[in-house]
């Protein structure tokens, strides 16, 4: 097959694309059918004339679906000689495609013909046919379920037929009644209805897949009325009536005029409007009354109420609910128990602080608006004073001189409950013994006693934070009325780890006994402080550490046990634990010189708690074992110098580079110093017939105290620089290099002259030395040497030969560029030396 190219039209380019006069009827789709369920075969057929211009002979015919090319196209050329291409799409997807019949023309797909095709599904049976006669439209409106989605076209008709039996046999047909596009219920008007006979009623669906109808539902179009419910609304008062109780609503209702002539019955339903309550039902009301009272309501409560009604005694369905009505209960006066108790000021002892708490007697006892105490004086008959009016559960006020008793009402809109009498009484009883308490958990106190004796009737309990406040609006307080008991559990405004301050005061008949106090916590808290660490002691591997316990707190856990922690510098931790009565811990195994850091965990069964970090550092080494160290790691420093010393002088490449091989001038001839071949120069000592100079030695330093005679005046120095006065340059230089060296007789003696003179020149020689105030490489004897200095040494004629000095110099010598240390001095001839 030739390579294709993608179709790149939308679907709204699927309008045939032909060019004027040339593809026009060229080509024809043919499907097996336009309409296939869901997920079935198809086949389709696609035939090109003959007779079609600008086509080649063996035109390709492609498939595509939608906007896929589809293969598997069969092409064959027919006998007439038209081109037919067919192709089976295995499973159709798609509830509604174009099927595409396309060729190659230039750069793009060109479309010959094309035909829409649809899947989907036969209809579903409709289900829950049911019927409705509206006396309003006069009108029989049925409605049903049409079943899952086809993906096609389906078409609904209500069906219908008169019959005088029991739908058995079939009379005059109705008229269908065919619903609105999109709509699954249809009325079928009063013209065409019978009230008083059956009817048969069924749907059928339809669609290009098939056909479904509902099963068959035989009425009586009477049979099947809906009323509309009546109005609801509340009563006019009147003068007459009486005003309805407590927890009542009185109510009437308005019935639906078409359905005035109708026996019917109606219910009432009815919930409160706050909170989530469910609809209560009340019901059958009476058929002749027209008004209802419902009582049995919450006092003071808004209602939301509603009614439908239905035919009766004859058979017919129940109206939908009325709109909402909303009504409110009237009060009912308290019906509490008042428990009450008292307590004077200490600064004002006629100032009362009451405090009350109301006790419902009943599960509907009517809501309390507020409270009223006042006093009855003697002597005025039917006289009540008001002392106090608030809607708090307490009050302080000034109590008369003459006042011993009190009277307590809760009141609201509805009137007053029954007084409760206060009565100021000085007796006392006796107090409570072993008070105690203690957290049962985070939001709950127990609070315990024992009784005393006798018995009391009861007892007040009150708590509150700690300490406590200048008012009392922080206290909570509860009444106890069984006076045998010994505790209470408090589970009323608690919160955890909170100090309380609890009270308990006996009530005793006409009296009452002194309060008792204790504190506790909700929850007991882990220690606020952990201990600091003090360092006592220490040393090069150990130290001692000490702590001051922390004083015991109220309300906290007794500490059970320590744990101190201590880290070295190189993050390694270690750890111990010490039991809650230890003071102290010395800590062993540490590294000498060490830096450590420690610190203490202070633990209870409430939690623990770290204290502040110390810091410490243990002792130096002593001075020996400092000595041993220090003594090792010199070893240490020296074998490495030695083996560096040894590996740069073994190596020749190391050696060389580091310092020259140059001979030792006092060990060697200068013959291994100079050129073989120099320049020819024979240099005389003027002054002195002598012959040239034959050697060069240098005389090491001996002593370093000066001699006698080294203490002439400047006028016997030589002139020259001080490295240049320790050498003297003698004889022929290239008959030096053949002359051995002369020796001393002594190890530590070396040749510092030589003797003047060739050796074949006949007669004694003489010798030659500088008379400098620098010092020579060797101090000098005090008694010369047979080579020292030249005027020392007595001539053969007994006499000292003093060398005759130049005119310029008191020494005189020859040049010294042969010398090899001063051969960066440039010397020509005798008068060279002037610069010296």
């Amino acid at each position: 097959m030739a390579r294709l190219r993608t179709c790149s039209l939308t679907w709204a380019a699927l309008i045939i694309l032909l060019l004027p006069g040339s593809l026009e009827e060229c080509g024809h789709i043919s499907v097996s059918a336009p309409i296939v369920h869901l997920g079935d075969p198809i086949t389709a057929s696609c035939i090109i004339k003959q007779n079609c211009s600008h086509l080649d002979l063996e035109p390709q015919i492609l498939w595509r679906l939608g906007a896929e090319l589809q293969p598997g196209g069969r092409q064959q050329r027919l006998s007439d000689g038209s081109q037919q291409s067919t192709i089976t799409l295995p499973h159709l997807n798609h509830t509604r495609a174009f099927l595409s019949c396309c060729l190659n023309w230039g750069n793009s797909l060109q479309i010959l013909d094309q035909v829409e095709l649809r899947a989907g599904y036969p209809p579903a049976v409709p289900r829950n046919l049911s019927c409705l006669m509206n006396l309003t439209t006069s009108s029989l409106i049925c409605q049903w379920e049409p079943g899952p989605e086809t993906h096609l076209p389906t078409s609904f008709t209500l069906k219908s037929f008169k019959s005088r039996g029991n739908c058995q046999t079939q009379g005059d047909s109705i008229m269908d009644c065919v619903p609105e596009d999109g709509q699954s219920h249809c009325s079928i008007p009063r013209r065409h209805l019978l009230l008083y006979q059956n009817m048969g009623i069924w749907v059928q669906a339809e669609n290009a897949l098939g056909t479904s109808m509902s099963p068959q539902l035989c009425l009586e179009p009477m049979d099947v009325v809906k009323l509309e419910p009546p109005m609801l609304r509340t009563m006019d008062p009147s003068p007459e009536a009486a005003p309805p109780q407590a927890g009542c609503l009185q109510l009437c209702w308005e019935p639906w005029q078409p359905a005035l002539h109708i026996n019917q019955k109606c219910e009432l339903r009815h919930k409160p409007q706050s909170g989530e309550a469910s609809w209560a039902l009340v019901g059958p009301l009476p058929l002749e009354a027209l008004r209802y009272e419902l009582c049995g309501l919450l006092p003071a409560t808004a209602y939301t109420l509603q009614i439908r009604c239905i035919r009766w005694p004859l058979p017919g369905h129940w109206s939908n609910w009325s709109p909402s009505l909303e009504l409110r209960t009237t009060e009912r006066a308290p019906a509490v128990r008042l428990n009450t108790w008292w307590r004077q000021r200490q600064l004002d002892p006629r100032t009362v602080q009451l405090f009350w708490k109301p006790v419902p007697l009943e599960e509907d006892s009517g809501q309390i608006q507020g409270y009223v105490v006042s006093w009855r004086p003697s002597g005025q008959a039917g006289a009540i004073l008001p002392l106090c009016n608030t809607t708090e559960l307490s009050c302080t006020f000034p109590l008369p001189s003459e006042a011993q008793e009190v009277a307590l009402v809760a009141y609201n809109s509805a009137g007053t409950s029954c007084p409760t009498p206060v009565v100021f009484s000085e007796s006392r009883g006796p107090a409570l013994t072993r008070l105690h308490a203690m957290a049962r958990d985070p939001h709950s106190l127990w609070v315990g006693w024992e009784p005393p004796s006798p018995w009391p009737r009861g007892y007040v309990i009150e708590w509150g934070l700690s300490p406590p406040s200048t008012s009392n609006s922080n206290k909570t307080w509860r009444m106890e009325q069984n006076g045998s008991a010994t505790g209470f559990l408090l589970q009323e405004n608690i919160r955890p780890f909170q100090l309380y301050e609890i009270t308990v005061t006996p009530l005793y008949q006409d009296a009452m006994g002194p309060s008792q106090h204790v504190y506790a916590y909700s929850q007991e808290m882990a220690p606020r402080h952990a201990p600091e660490l003090h360092l006592k002691h220490i040393g090069k591997t150990w130290a001692q550490l000490e702590w001051v316990p922390e004083p015991p707190e109220l309300g906290k856990s007794p500490l059970t046990h320590y744990t101190i922690f201590w880290t070295n510098a190189q993050n390694q931790s270690f750890s111990t634990i010490l039991n809650a009565s230890s003071r102290g811990f010395v800590l062993h195994g540490l590294e000498p010189a060490s830096l450590y850091h420690i610190h203490l965990m202070a633990a209870s069964q409430a939690g623990a708690t770290n204290g502040t970090v110390l810091t410490l550092m243990t002792l130096i080494p002593e001075g020996s074992e400092l000595h041993i160290l220090l003594g090792l790691f010199g070893l240490l420093l020296l074998l490495s110098c030695l083996c560096g010393t040894a590996w740069l002088c073994c190596s020749p490449s190391r050696k060389n580079p580091l310092w020259p091989s140059v001979p030792d001038p006092a060990h060697s001839s200068l013959g291994s110093w100079v050129p073989t071949i120099m320049e020819e120069e024979a240099f005389q000592l003027p002054g002195l017939g002598m012959p040239p100079i034959t050697k060069l030695t240098v005389l090491e330093e001996d002593e370093k105290k000066p001699l006698p005679w080294e203490s002439h005046n400047s006028s016997e120095t030589c002139g020259l620089p001080t490295l240049v006065q320790t050498y003297v340059l003698q004889g022929d230089l290239r008959a030096a290099s053949a002359q051995p060296q002369s020796q001393s007789g002594t190890s530590n003696q070396v040749l510092y002259g030589q003797l003047l003179g060739s050796p074949t020149s006949p007669g004694p020689g003489h010798y030659l030395r500088c008379d400098s105030t620098q010092p020579l490489l060797a101090g000098l004897t005090p008694s010369p040497k047979s080579y020292e200095n030249l005027w020392f040494q007595a001539s053969p004629l007994g006499t000292l030969v003093t060398p005759a000095p130049s005119q310029e110099d008191d020494c005189v010598f020859g040049p010294l560029l042969d010398f090899p240390l001063l051969q960066g001095i440039r010397v020509h001839g005798v008068e060279g030396l002037e610069s010296f």
